[in-house]
């Protein structure tokens, strides 16, 4: 391995450089190793896009244990947060290894960290910790923590899987810890984000940033994704990466069912290791139960397996050769599966950016390419998996967007600084919630929190009060802890065995004979239910088992991708490969969808009595349309991704008045009570703010206005 002056492997410490050699056996860095050195170096915040498998974690851990032995760091000096314990497990061998190569020590922290592997922790602090938001959370207001004593000595923060936080709450719960970390340390944190590619790069690091956005340095590193020569860009210039069209064998087949994806998946690769992506626990137990009937060695991941059965079908699997594992989204981050073949995709991914993910998990070995083969089980799951490819065919990636107004995290992180502080006073809290997204509420939640005592006060102080201590004093304040709401669910046993977890309903509807189970692919009869403790107690069962979980899949489709399902149906060429039955049920689709598309816009057609306006805009603008409209719509019906039924007797005449006049008075969606119990923390704000919180995250505002000032085609019957 050469060094240049200039290169970053020459900035590296020379022990690691002698390591790569003879070590790993590295011949050179790749591009993302190699650019990110400098700014990591030099104390910049960086994010470094790369696909899956593209190198990211060397490319951040290397200069960053360069800087440890260079400024000579003493103690935990670098925390390295992951959105999954199971990321965490894998990556704890590799950066041992990397940092026994200068003497320095690794641990992992999370939710199954044994209490005397913590104690060992606190007693004596790694260099390096492995954990997670919530684990760092617990950290802070644990009562056997020294806070200020563990994180003292602390530099750097490296967040994997970035986007994936920051498109969701997580993240502005990872912010607001990250910022009452700096304020404990004293000093900046250099704050290092590792992601695959996005489409808002720039603004994904600024939001990293948190309140320094504007005040220390930023780059990103995208080589791939910005082209030959212009990988390193400044966190504010504009942004330069889009979905790179891989050099990739994509193909497409309309199945039918799930009884004929089996067949296709247990026919086809033979010899093979295939990683098949579902996205909802339900197909994922259906599925693979389905490939064993086909006699085909299967293993099954979702998050409501038992963390034993999701350890043994990743380690059967990694080690395996002629087998598949079935799992959602749980193995789209970058878990190490071992050496794939194959990655099959049943339906559509929610999103470009996860497709991006999941074929990366293929092509790893030297002279193999990336694939993914498409098996669409519905007619409008083909439509659905045609418009995502033609998005991405035409270099479409979605940005990542932080949710709007974290009004829940405010009431969160209020209860959470006290119960790490012990109290804090009435005002100086504010310190602490620098984070402007948190602080232009956190006046008016701060006093909800005292009138309703989830906080009390008293001369001068805040402190946790008796409705926080009954709603989430529970196991050490655990619930508070997540910013998430885990489903109600009743954990599965075979003997002592846990396997899983199962929605409640499945339990207590009736049923004609034995009660039956499909759970980690096989079938059980339920022997007996423990109500009290939520258990329920199995036995192998031959067949005829259910799986339900609640709120199980994804959500709505956004305005992109229904937009480019439009464009298929209107005669846009997907560049994949289709097989015969696709081509023929993507004909016939596009059909079928004259009279519901138009180049030129939506198009409102009348059926007897119904009267539908084919939006093609997504869930979140037809929710924000529907409500908007008011009477002019169905009330009753429920929101969907492509059209709203309208009032009957409704005109062309007057329609285009109607709806300019609806750019200028355009309305929230509306919030039902259940949506709300959804929101966690929603009770301890004030109803109008939840309500408020929700209804904005559910808006699409500008595009809907969009949408109302568009010329519209009506047709009745089909005509013109």
């Amino acid at each position: 391995m050469t060094t240049t002056a200039g290169s970053g492997l020459g900035r590296l410490h020379p022990v690691i450089v002698h390591h790569l050699v003879n070590t790993l056996g590295w011949t050179s860095l790749r591009p993302l190793q190699d650019q990110a050195v400098a700014p990591i170096l030099d104390g910049s915040d960086a994010l470094l896009l790369a696909p899956t498998a593209g190198g990211k974690t060397e490319a951040a851990v290397f200069p960053v244990l360069t800087a440890m032995e260079q400024q000579r760091w003493d103690g935990l000096s670098v925390l390295y947060v992951c959105p999954l314990k199971a990321l965490l497990n894998n990556l704890l061998p590799r950066l041992e290894s990397y940092a026994a190569w200068l003497g320095r020590r690794v641990a992992l922290w999370h939710g199954d960290t044994t209490s005397a592997t913590r104690k060992a922790i606190l007693t004596g602090p790694p260099d390096l910790l492995l954990t997670t938001p919530e684990s760092l959370e617990s950290m802070l207001v644990s009562p056997t923590v020294d806070h200020r004593r563990l994180f003292a000595g602390l530099r750097v923060v490296v967040v994997d899987e970035v986007h994936a936080f920051g498109g969701d709450d997580r993240g502005w719960h990872l912010l607001a810890v990250l910022e009452r970390l700096t304020r404990i340390a004293g000093h900046p944190i250099q704050r290092i984000g590792l992601s695959a590619t996005v489409g808002n790069p720039g603004q994904l690091l600024q939001w990293l940033q948190g309140s320094a956005a504007q005040a220390r340095p930023g780059a990103v590193v995208a080589p791939e994704a910005a082209g030959e020569g212009a990988g390193v860009a400044t966190g504010r210039s504009g942004e330069k990466a889009v979905a790179p069209v891989l050099d990739a064998e994509v193909q497409v087949d309309y199945v039918g069912s799930a009884e004929n994806a089996a067949k296709v998946i247990a026919a086809l690769y033979r010899g093979e290791k295939r990683l098949v992506f579902c996205d909802s626990k339900r197909l994922v137990e259906q599925l693979g139960a389905l490939l064993r009937e086909h006699g085909v060695t299967t293993h099954l991941v979702h998050a409501s397996l038992s963390l034993d059965e999701r350890r043994r079908a990743e380690q059967a699997f990694a080690e395996g050769r002629d087998c598949v594992i079935v799992s959602t989204s749980a193995l789209e981050l970058g878990l190490d599966v071992g050496d794939l073949d194959r990655v099959i995709q049943v339906n559509a991914p929610p999103a470009v950016a996860a497709f991006l993910q999941r074929i990366g998990r293929s092509g790893r070995r030297p002279g193999t390419r990336r694939s993914c083969l498409f098996l669409a089980l519905r007619e409008n799951d083909l439509l659905v998996t045609a418009g995502l490819l033609l998005a991405w065919s035409r270099g479409f990636v979605e940005p990542v967007a932080a949710p709007t107004e974290p009004r829940h995290i405010v009431a969160q992180q209020l209860l959470a600084l006290c119960l790490q502080e012990g109290q804090v006073g009435e005002n100086t809290w504010q310190e602490w919630l620098t984070l402007p997204p948190l602080a232009v509420s956190a006046q008016p939640i701060a006093a909800h929190l005292i009138a309703q005592g989830y906080l009390n006060r008293d001369n001068g102080m805040l402190f946790i009060g008796p409705e926080a201590e009954q709603r989430y004093g529970r196991r050490h304040f655990m619930s508070l802890m997540a910013v998430f709401t885990a489903p109600p669910e009743f954990t599965v046993l075979h003997g002592r065995d846990e396997i899983g977890r199962t929605d409640p309903v499945l339990l207590s509807d009736r049923v004609e004979g034995p009660r039956l189970l499909l759970l980690a692919g096989r079938n059980w009869r339920v022997t007996w239910t423990d109500w009290k403790r939520r258990r329920c107690f199995v036995e192998p069962a031959d067949g005829g088992g259910r799986a339900r979980w609640l709120s199980d899949g994804v959500g709505g489709l956004s305005y992109e991708l229904a937009r480019s399902m439009r464009d298929v149906l209107l005669g846009a060429s997907v560049p994949v490969e289709l097989t015969q039955r696709a081509s023929g049920a993507l004909a016939g689709l596009r059909s079928d969808g004259i009279g519901r598309v138009w180049s030129g816009g939506p198009v409102i057609s009348r059926s007897d009595s119904d009267l539908r306006w084919w939006t093609w805009a997504g869930y979140r603008v037809n929710a924000t349309l529907k409500a908007t409209l008011g009477g002019l719509a169905d009330e009753t019906q429920r929101v969907d991704d492509l059209s709203i039924r309208l009032r009957g007797d409704l005109r062309p005449s007057s329609w285009r008045e109607m709806a300019r006049e609806l750019t200028q008075q355009l309305c929230l969606p509306e919030v039902d009570d259940k949506a709300l119990a959804g929101l966690k923390f929603s009770e301890a704000l004030p109803r109008p703010l939840a309500v408020a919180t929700l209804a904005t995250r559910l808006a699409d505002l500008d595009h809907a206005r969009s949408v109302l000032v568009e010329p519209c085609r009506w047709l009745s019957g089909g005509e013109s």
